[in-house]
């Protein structure tokens, strides 16, 4: 299976490098992987996709300010993107600077901050700051927002990218497909009779890597720290004894559940996870699967390939490209029901 399989044309116009001033005002391309039909509508429609019974699945992980700049004591200007918080005082970063710093290097952080590189781990460098790391990167830090949205992070984006329900501090990405939810939305979903229960998926900065590859089953994952709860397994199996789907809010929550699912019966976990869903590899547990649009080429399209079915996928990306939909982060939706025979690239009619 090749990586260029993924591949389609999207015209930079589509990338939405905003947010729309409501959180549920974005479109909603609803895909039925069975049939491959598609409909188009707008995301507070899809209560109308909910059934009584159901289980909707989020990702309840919090973007922390991420991304600091500063200078060396040479002068040399310093951003650094922090990946993972080891402890109350030390990260795992990528450093971006003309030269990579050594161990015993000192960076002034702008807004006044001091680190210090204590050790190389393959690409990612290990910092150490004399003060507590989280509420440091409230204080200096600025919203790591993805290399796609080419503008400074603004103040809005505190609250923008990320979503109304995040709770556990950790992420340097946000799970878009939960930005669209607001507490009025949330609460009419409930109304209806739909079970809600959270998961925790630190999304890393290593969603936004290319594929380096040309064969898509020689690409090796990130890892990223997850936590899947007994509450999250009671939750599930209470929703396959009503008849109830297992809906995932996010490829975040998908990847949770299904790492937690490896051996075909989901267990609580916490733990790092490189699962790596593209066509042809099972899922466990998710029946439906609310998502945003995806780049080229990307892991996270792979996915959704494997979900939905390949040629259902790229049919539907085809057709959001030809309507007009907003792409990626801060863009338009899509609501998919699994399709049982899913189609790989190679069985493309």
């Amino acid at each position: 299976m090749r990586v260029a399989d993924f591949h389609f044309d999207l015209p930079e116009a589509l990338i939405a490098r905003h947010p729309l001033a409501e959180r549920r005002a974005s479109r909603l391309l609803v895909l039925d992987g069975p049939t491959g039909s598609l409909a188009h509508r707008h995301f507070t429609d899809l209560l109308e996709y909910l059934r009584p019974g159901d289980l909707m699945v989020f990702n309840n992980t919090r973007v922390i300010p991420a991304r600091l700049f500063g200078r060396k004591a040479s002068g040399g200007r310093v951003e650094v993107l922090v990946e993972r918080v080891l402890d109350g005082h030390r990260v795992l970063a990528h450093v971006r600077a003309s030269k990579p710093p050594k161990p015993g290097t000192v960076i002034d952080i702008d807004g006044g901050a001091r680190a210090e590189m204590l050790a190389r781990h393959d690409s990612l460098f290990e910092l150490s700051f004399a003060e507590e790391v989280l509420p440091l990167l409230e204080r200096v830090g600025h919203m790591p927002l993805p290399p796609y949205i080419d503008r400074p992070d603004e103040d809005a984006d505190r609250e923008r990218y990320q979503t109304v329900y995040a709770e556990r501090a950790g992420a340097v990405a946000a799970p878009t497909a939960g930005l669209h939810f607001d507490e009025e939305m949330l609460a009419a979903i409930r109304a209806r009779g739909v079970e809600q229960a959270f998961v925790t998926l630190h999304v890393g900065a290593g969603t936004f890597q290319p594929v380096r590859v040309e064969k898509v089953e020689e690409h090796r994952m990130h890892h990223e720290w997850l936590e899947v709860g007994q509450d999250v397994v009671d939750a599930v199996a209470a929703c396959r004894a009503r008849g109830g789907r297992v809906i995932a809010v996010g490829t975040t929550s998908v990847r949770s559940l299904e790492s937690a699912a490896r051996d075909g019966v989901l267990k609580a976990f916490s733990g790092d996870t490189d699962i790596f869903l593209y066509p042809g590899r099972p899922f466990h547990v998710v029946d439906a699967l609310v998502t945003n649009f995806h780049l080229p080429e990307s892991t996270l399209l792979m996915l959704v390939s494997a979900f939905a079915g390949y040629p259902e996928t790229m049919a539907a990306y085809a057709a959001a490209v030809a309507e007009g939909y907003r792409f990626f982060s801060y863009g338009d939706a899509m609501f998919i029901t699994r399709n049982p025979a899913p189609r790989g690239p190679e069985e493309r009619p």
